[in-house]
């Protein structure tokens, strides 16, 4: 599917990719008499259910991600290797910090955890979980797909060592036109990425 207007990244050697990526961000917010980009935010709300309560408290880093996934740009993939950015459209935030504040809020509305919160917030921490962004996008190979992969790892903060490691992947197919129908198919992925994050959290400590 043809997006118009959108930037395109090619992957080649390190260093032409960090100039594509600069010049795709600064072509994506500049120009004369460009629009104001419309602004999206993840709002859905994962819901979580079946898990005993725990009194174990709980760090959330800032997860990691690809520099192409580390920005506010939201990205549509062409093929394995070919990225696009959604033009006039960008997140509130960087995705990484997105996502950290989305998965706080997600375990702290199960009421069933003694504390969670972001590094720098002074808690006595149990565990941490540890997250990578390895897909974000929307997928245009065959129908328009929303695509969310975070690899998670528990770690004991005590001691070390990791409790649990897994990838959490989910699609969401994309239901109409226009920027607000793509965002709105990357927030259920993620909300089912985050729901079973938390779930998989509370049954394993």
């Amino acid at each position: 599917m043809n997006f118009p207007g959108l930037v395109r990244v090619r992957k080649t050697g390190a260093k032409r990719s960090a100039m594509i990526f600069t010049l795709a961000v600064l072509l994506a917010g500049c120009g004369a008499g460009a629009a104001v980009n419309d602004t999206f935010s993840l709002s859905s709300s994962p819901v979580v259910e079946g898990r005993g309560a725990t009194s174990k408290q709980i760090l959330v880093p800032e997860p990691t991600a690809l520099k192409a996934l580390d920005s506010d740009q939201i990205v549509i993939r062409l093929s394995g290797s070919e990225l696009q950015y959604l033009s006039k459209a960008q997140w509130s935030d960087r995705l990484p910090r997105m996502v950290q504040a989305k998965l706080v809020q997600a375990f702290e509305n199960t009421g069933k955890i003694g504390g969670v919160g972001k590094p720098g917030e002074g808690l006595a921490i149990d565990y941490q979980v540890i997250s990578e962004i390895r897909s974000f996008e929307i997928s245009t190979e065959g129908a328009d797909t929303a695509v969310v992969e975070i690899f998670a790892k528990l770690v004991n903060d005590r001691n070390g060592t990791v409790r649990a490691q897994k990838a959490f992947r989910a699609t969401a197919s994309v239901k109409g036109t226009g920027n607000p129908a793509f965002v709105k198919a990357l927030d259920q992925a993620f909300a089912t990425v985050a729901s079973e994050i938390v779930g998989w959290t509370l049954g394993s400590i």
